[in-house]
């Protein structure tokens, strides 16, 4: 399959533009008419560009306010498409979009639509160029697909046809089932975006957010299936208009995008019937199947000096024990059964701590054949970091998420003579592992940067094989908090993305804070275990517990135990969450102790403003807040 962008998915100028698009591996562009007029650069000279690049212009767009117009709007049009074949001449474009009329102006008259939409196509043909019409979602008159088709069958033109847009398709109560009663070379070409829930206008939705394919909330996989069994050849080419994505770097961005086609097409190959892909010969991306993760192999975080002894205290008031050093580098493993913490103490490249500086660093999952996901981490753009080993250490694969954390895959093994844990001296007899409570990392949070919330999802998504659930906004006491969980290994790998909603602002630093969860398997001995020694924990309200003893049925006995630990409790159906918090280590890092009970799927949510106030009180208190 072809793989195309539309220049307005990108930042910078058009020349900017073309270059990021070929420099991640596009094989072709839509040229958006706002990009050519802002440049200075003629239009023979962008198709030279174009074509130094390896580019093919696919489609030029849009051409507004046709079909359906008054006579003299309409013979006013004609010219002006006049003026734009010329300008696709220059291009080397053979195909112009065409937006269903959205003027006041425009009359309810399919017939007339089609007349005009006939016109057009017999000056496009003068030309050897195509026209596909679009159904904007908001079209004054023609809105949908099946309409857009009814036209475009009525202006019987072989130089007319449709574009089929996932957006103006799946925002709206439409079935795209019948797509595939559209002859194949009829449908001219194909748009893809994505898009979340969002209670709004669909004009505003559209404008400002749309997303790659996987960011979102449409079925693209089931929609892209039926245009392509219809018989579409065309590219899949990504139209996304969204705020963020036209102020960040362009060719992060363009990486962003054809990974979220890399996936599309994966899924596809998936869904549809292997002999449609034979005989349509449909050349889908195939990397290597995700491997089935089972949980984490350990959490890294980084730590300055300080930052290192306040981590070395709480992991010991969790019961984790210090169990080795690696032989070459200055990291300690701390360890409690099969949940393994590393404290990396590896000065910044500038040689500056900032006092208290602790961050998670890596994380790394469990996979039967690391080499297969990592195989398959570079089939979906995710290079390899550069390491440096030292004799005999392990040779692991990593790679960086958005946000700059280290991504490794591993197989946990002590007999395994590759195994990791080789890079580690043990300590001496009786100073290794740990006695507590807790069983396994049940999940791990981080903090994005707003421009890469939506990437990090896909990233995980799309390189680990995870699935993502819903967005949630959560209400700081500054602002709000979007997260987002992308769960997979059968719930054994969790992971919860978080980013100020609007962006940030005055936010305080709460909103960046990440977080590391470790299960248990019951609460409050393990609150008790850890009051034992001296884990230092997160003191909750006293407003909190008498609020919750009136919403709910819990018993008032067991309401005083969770206010005497400071444990707070959710519920989802039959299921029951239990959770506690420690204090900050540094400036953004805390540990949380969670039980699940009758399969709890969630992350306690509601009690998120609770605990951000609480951390917020604690960081001020303490000199580290905003």
């Amino acid at each position: 399959m072809r793989r195309s962008i539309a220049t307005v998915s990108l930042s910078g100028t058009l020349e900017e533009k073309l270059t990021a698009a070929a420099q991640v591996g596009f094989d072709g562009v839509e040229i958006f008419e706002n990009d050519l007029v802002s440049s200075a650069t003629p239009p023979v000279d962008i198709r030279a560009r174009a074509a130094d690049l390896g580019l093919a212009i696919e489609l030029y767009q849009p051409f507004r306010d046709f079909e359906g117009g008054p006579p003299d709007q309409v013979a006013r049009h004609l010219r002006r498409a006049e003026h734009k074949f010329a300008v696709m001449a220059d291009l080397g474009v053979g195909t112009l979009l065409v937006c269903s009329n959205v003027s006041p102006d425009a009359v309810d008259d399919d017939a007339l639509a089609a007349d005009h939409l006939h016109q057009l196509g017999d000056r496009a043909a003068a030309h050897g160029m195509r026209i596909a019409y679009e159904a904007l979602a908001w079209g004054r008159h023609v809105n949908d697909y099946a309409h857009a088709w009814k036209v475009v069958a009525a202006a019987d033109h072989p130089a007319v046809g449709v574009c089929l847009d996932s957006f103006h398709v799946l925002s709206r109560p439409l079935d795209p089932a019948g797509i595939r009663d559209i002859p194949g070379d009829k449908i001219f070409f194909l748009q893809l975006s994505d898009a979340p829930h969002q209670l709004m206008d669909v004009l505003q939705l559209s404008r400002h957010y749309r997303c790659f394919p996987g960011q979102g909330a449409f079925d693209l996989t089931g929609f892209t299936a039926h245009v392509l069994a219809a018989g579409y050849r065309g590219p899949l080419s990504l139209e996304v208009f969204n705020d963020v994505f036209r102020q960040a770097d362009a060719e992060r961005t363009a990486t962003d995008a054809l990974r979220s086609l890399l996936w599309l097409e994966e899924s596809l190959r998936a869904r549809l019937d292997p002999a449609t892909v034979a005989v349509q010969r449909l050349d889908l991306a195939a990397p290597p199947a995700p491997e089935p993760l089972s949980g984490y192999a350990f959490v890294e975080i980084t730590v300055d000096p300080i930052a290192e002894t306040v981590a070395e205290r709480l992991l010991a008031g969790m019961g984790f024990g210090h169990a080795g050093r690696h032989r070459t580098k200055p990291v300690q493993m701390w360890q409690q059964g099969d949940v393994r913490v590393l404290l990396n103490r590896t000065r910044p490249a500038n040689g500056d701590w900032l006092r208290g500086t602790a961050a998670v660093s890596a994380i790394a999952v469990e996979s039967p054949d690391p080499a297969r996901s990592a195989l398959r981490a570079q089939a979906l753009l995710a290079p390899a970091i550069p390491r440096r080993y030292g004799p005999g250490e392990a040779d692991l694969f990593a790679t960086a998420a958005p946000d700059g954390t280290a991504v490794f895959f591993c197989r946990t093994e002590d007999s395994d003579a590759s195994s990791w844990l080789r890079d580690f001296e043990p300590l001496p007899a009786g100073a290794t592992g740990g006695t507590g409570t807790l069983a396994a990392v049940d999940h791990v949070a981080l903090s994005q940067p707003s421009y890469y919330f939506d990437e990090a999802a896909l990233f995980y998504l799309s390189v680990l094989g995870l699935g993502q659930r819903d967005s949630v906004d959560v209400a700081d006491p500054y602002g709000l908090v979007r997260s987002r969980a992308v769960v997979g290994g059968g719930d054994r790998v969790r992971l919860l993305l978080t980013v100020p909603a609007l962006g940030g602002g005055k936010l305080p630093e709460t909103a960046d804070f990440q977080h590391i969860a470790f299960s248990c398997a019951d609460i409050f001995a393990a609150a008790v275990d850890m009051r034992i020694r001296g884990l230092p924990t997160l003191p909750i309200p006293g407003n909190y517990y008498d609020d919750l003893a009136a919403r709910t049925d819990l018993d008032d006995s067991l309401v005083d135990t969770l206010r005497a630990y400071g444990v707070l409790y959710d519920r989802d159906g039959e299921g029951e969450f239990f959770h506690f918090y420690t204090s900050m280590l540094g400036r953004r890092i805390f540990f949380e102790i969670v039980q699940r009970v009758n399969g709890y799927a969630g992350y306690g949510f509601p009690n998120t403003p609770v605990r951000m106030a609480a951390q917020y009180r604690h960081t001020a208190m303490a000199g580290l807040g905003a």
